[in-house]
């Protein structure tokens, strides 16, 4: 149950066939994690402004790029969000995100420093191409996998977006009139993005998700529980071509050949750790 249709750019939600929604093929834990994934997505604006000012006296291509990447997520939020509600009525996208933006708030966000968290702005672009690599192998694995067929369109058009994203950043990357990074600074900058995935952002989502505001003082919010909610889920859906060709990108950005030994190993080690991980958090999550 792979592949499929292959979708293009510019679609909008009128596009989805809403109406081909099947309420018995949704399932529940997939379901928890789509309206986490709903929530990161539509906060899109924000990275918006920070990436804006990282990039601030750059070419106007690239602020244009970056502003229609936002617009993009925000619609990714937007999709994920609908198909969540339809699935789930008693959700509300909205203010689960009011919720959410509340209690996520990154220092850098806030801050008006233009310099990249990363060190610079080859730095910046490596650990948004980690990121469009895992969010489309993410979608790619979400399509691959559910049988719902509003997901799974939802899904293919985000995980085909969320490919081009890497594609356009990779491209932001390599023409940078910066000094290249070092190779042990790239993989510093790519690792140190891959373990930012257990922080508070895809926690956060989660609880605001599927926590009501009405049960917040009986069921606080605890990061390392909704880590691990999210994630006994969210790693059960991979299979090794997912895992794979996320390394390929992740190799790419960093400079290291994506069909080399290097990057098969890499891909190995990475599903070996992910099957393992995945059977830990689903075990722990249900104690």
């Amino acid at each position: 149950m792979t592949g499929g249709t292959v979708y293009g750019s510019g679609w909008t939600l009128n596009d989805v066939r809403w109406a081909a929604f099947d309420p018995s093929k949704v399932e529940p834990k997939l379901l928890a994690a789509v309206k986490a994934a709903s929530l990161v997505e539509y906060n899109a604006p924000d990275y918006v402004t920070y990436l804006k000012r990282v990039f601030q006296g750059t070419d106007p291509q690239t602020i244009a790029d970056i502003e229609r990447w936002g617009e993009e997520e925000i619609q990714h939020g937007l999709a994920l969000g609908r198909w969540a509600e339809l699935a789930d009525p008693s959700f509300n996208m909205e203010e689960a995100f009011a919720r959410f933006r509340a209690g996520y708030k990154p220092p850098h966000f806030a801050s008006e420093d233009q310099t990249s968290v990363r060190g610079s702005r080859r730095g910046e672009m490596i650990a948004r191409c980690v990121v469009e690599s895992g969010t489309s192998s993410f979608y790619s694995a979400i399509r691959d996998s559910t049988d719902e067929p509003v997901l799974k369109e939802v899904a293919g058009r985000i995980a085909a977006d969320e490919f081009r994203h890497y594609k356009l950043f990779l491209e932001t990357l390599e023409r940078q009139n910066e000094p290249d990074l070092p190779f042990w600074r790239k993989l510093i900058v790519a690792v140190t993005r891959v373990q930012e995935s257990d922080d508070d952002e895809l926690a956060y989502a989660y609880y605001c998700a599927n926590v009501p505001a009405s049960q917040e003082k009986t069921v606080p919010y605890i990061r390392e529980e909704y880590v691990r909610a999210y994630y006994a889920k969210a790693m059960t859906l991979y299979r090794r071509h997912h895992i794979r060709k996320l390394v390929q990108m992740v190799s790419k950005a960093c400079g290291i050949d994506p069909q080399g030994r290097l990057a098969q190993i890499a891909a190995a080690l990475l599903w070996r750790m992910l099957r393992m991980r995945a059977g830990l958090n689903a075990k722990m999550a249900a104690v």
